[in-house]
């Protein structure tokens, strides 16, 4: 053990070193734009100047092909986002009227919630947004730029509240295709997907392959087909461009087995064939060696109401080395996390395989990742990869370093921290508790446990992703309060855990309902974890006060009585969570996700925007990207790779849509 406190630096060395370097210089403008719930934020990529000039290219390449991605997604989130995102871009840039006017400004914040979210339909709450100009003053304003008139469909679509309402509906008892717009299926309904895709899957099949990650089901002739992603298929000319763009890539690959992870990808991209799918995430899962990674594809399947269908995402990173520290213990020391898990034996791994974990620097964020992006990714998603061959884990340092420094100085733990002891708890130790949650989560959480033989990966059907992601959760929180983290030198003070503790409580209790509209539930899946979890420790701790809402001054603040005992109960709902994934037991997950994750207190709800509205703090959060320029010499190469942060909002998005416009719409 001792060896891995000699390797480890402490974590709030590694958080001094780390802050040391992105201050260096000129003061970091982390601040992009602010409009509507939303606020617009940078990141730095320190230490690329320290990469090799053929990293730099890989990099560089690897970013064309994710940027190359972004309209796909456009298109899989709604099949009239790509046509409406032009005539919005249209009017925004050649509007000749008076800017000035309040249609005009609602006009203007409309375009920019559309570009953060990708598509007409939030980010998040997945309702679609509503104009705060009128469809009279929009169509004579587009009259002035355009010689053709709206489609009178276009205009339903943008200004009808019943048409096309939520992209993904996640409503007990209603058909979940039928009711979501987004463009996965296409005339068919729930029962229909699930029936052709039962009769696909062989439940004796231990290797299956991920069933409608990148397909589009429709009915043709009334009969259900699938229509796939790839070369020659759907989203053949994006596809095109990103398959060039990685075969330019792969010629700067650090070593043969990068080289062939990226050869897979484009034999993938190719032929659709979801088993070469598995065979480059296997491939990819394996190549631990090289510094730059990335993701490219069809990966994850939150925007699709069946948890089938992977959106298109990408980020492109290189290993923080000295960070790295942390991940590198935790999953070395994997078999004993596993083995200790407050877990029944029989849904534990017997033997934890390849888990590899690491801190990145993000480079590029694309798709799904793109602008709101997660801080930290387990994969490859199949149970069987995980269990045969481990999985890859990476905590986005730098987009957590980014959110952290903007946040400073925002009023937000005076106004909703219960006293001065906690909130100094939470300066001085919610940053590194935060990331090594992160680091939990992602390294070992997704990665442990295991399904039992014949269960479907599918069984826990619309509510896998919550399950899943309150499992992980549930991972991070009962090991970070455990005396192996201080043994390891990732955490050196025993209660360091209870500024985390107190920060997850308060958010799935309270704060996180400022994303919520009154009256409505909580429909998307991190926030549905994120209140399971909390709601049901509260519930199940209430008869010895383990955790308690109390009144100050008129106002209600969340108070922990009993740290290990709340611990305690994280572990009870991690065994229960554990064993609902491990049978396939669709009826006990669906009743624990009905009973803490959907419904608001309506009177709570409102006190917390009541108090929320006095901050100006916006509820979402995302990122502009660096901007890559390539230095060519006269023979064509690259001979440097040159990386700046002072390209506004606006600018990229339009940028982006006229540089990397890959279906031509």
């Amino acid at each position: 053990m001792s060896t891995f406190k000699t390797v480890a630096l402490s974590a709030l060395a590694l958080t001094a070193a780390y802050s040391a370097v992105m201050a260096q210089g000129t003061p970091f403008d982390y601040h992009a734009d602010n409009f509507a719930d939303i606020e617009v934020l940078r990141y730095q990529v320190p230490d690329f100047d320290s990469l090799s000039l053929n990293q730099k290219r890989l990099v560089y390449y690897l970013t064309e092909a994710a940027l190359w991605g972004r309209d796909i997604l456009w298109d899989q989130n709604y099949k009239h986002n790509l046509e409406i995102r032009a005539l919005l871009e249209n009017l925004y840039q050649n509007y000749k009227g008076d800017r000035s006017t309040a249609d005009f400004k609602a006009f203007e914040q409309y375009v920019k919630q559309v570009e953060f979210a990708n598509g007409i339909h939030h980010h998040y709450s997945m309702d679609k947004f509503t104009p705060g100009f009128s469809q009279a003053w929009f169509e004579q304003a587009m009259a002035t730029v355009d010689n053709k008139p709206v489609r009178a469909e276009i205009l339903a679509v943008i200004f009808d509240p019943a048409v096309d309402a939520k992209r993904v509906n996640q409503a007990e008892g209603e058909d979940l295709i039928l009711t979501s717009a987004n463009n996965f299926y296409e005339g068919v309904t729930q029962q229909e997907v699930e029936d052709y895709y039962n009769a696909l899957k062989n439940p004796a099949d231990p290797t299956p392959v991920s069933y409608g990650l990148n397909t589009r089901v429709v009915k043709k002739n009334g009969k259900v087909t699938e229509q796939t992603y790839k070369l020659g298929g759907l989203y053949s000319d994006a596809i095109a461009h990103i398959v060039d763009n990685l075969t330019k890539a792969m010629a700067y690959a650090e070593n043969d087995a990068q080289r062939l992870v990226i050869a897979r990808l484009i034999d993938y991209y190719t032929t659709g064939d979801l088993a070469t799918f598995d065979d480059y995430s296997i491939k990819w899962t394996e190549d631990t060696a090289s510094q730059v990674d990335f993701i490219n594809g069809f990966i994850e399947s939150y925007g699709d109401p069946l948890g089938m269908t992977g959106s298109w995402e990408s980020i492109v990173n290189f290993k923080n080395i000295p960070a790295s520290h942390r991940t590198e213990v935790l999953s070395a020391n994997a078999q004993w996390f596993e083995n200790n898990s407050p877990v029944d034996p029989r849904f534990r791994k017997d033997e934890v395989k390849g888990v590899s974990a690491k801190v990145i620097t993000a480079a590029i964020l694309a798709g799904d990742a793109y602008p709101a992006t997660p801080i930290g990714i387990n994969l490859p998603n199949a149970n069987w990869i995980r269990a045969a061959h481990g999985s890859k884990s990476v905590t986005l340092e730098n987009i957590t370093q980014a959110y952290d420094e903007a946040s400073h100085g925002n009023g937000f733990n005076e106004e909703f921290v219960i006293d001065a002891p906690t909130r100094e708890l939470l300066d001085k130790y919610l940053f590194i508790t935060d990331n090594l949650h992160t680091d939990l989560h992602e390294c070992l959480g997704h990665g442990s446990g295991r399904l039992l033989p014949g269960v479907d990966p599918d069984a826990l059907k619309a509510h896998g992703s919550t399950l899943e992601e309150a499992r992980a959760d549930l991972f991070a929180l009962y090991y970070l309060a455990d005396p192996k983290l201080i043994e390891l030198g990732l955490l050196d003070n025993p209660d360091a855990y209870q500024a985390e503790y107190y920060k997850y409580m308060l958010n799935g209790l309270m704060t996180q309902l400022m994303r919520i509209e009154p009256g409505k539930d909580i429909e998307e899946a991190h926030m549905r974890n994120r209140q399971l979890i909390a709601r049901w420790a509260y519930e199940h701790g209430k008869k010895d006060k383990v955790v308690e809402l109390t009144k100050r001054g008129g106002k209600t603040y969340v108070r922990i009585n009993d740290y290990r005992a709340l611990r305690d109960l994280f572990g009870q709902l991690l065994g229960e969570i554990q064993r609902i994934k491990s049978e396939g037991d669709y009826a006990a997950g669906a009743d624990l996700v009905q009973r803490y994750a959907v419904k608001v207190d309506p009177k709570l709800h409102q006190e917390v925007l009541k108090r929320y509205s006095k901050l100006s703090i916006a509820p979402y959060k995302g990122f502009v990207n660096p901007v890559y320029e390539a230095v060519y010499d006269d023979n064509g190469n690259i001979t440097n790779v040159k990386v700046t942060y002072g390209e506004g909002y606006m600018p990229q998005m339009l940028r982006y849509s006229k540089n990397y416009n890959g279906l031509g719409k």
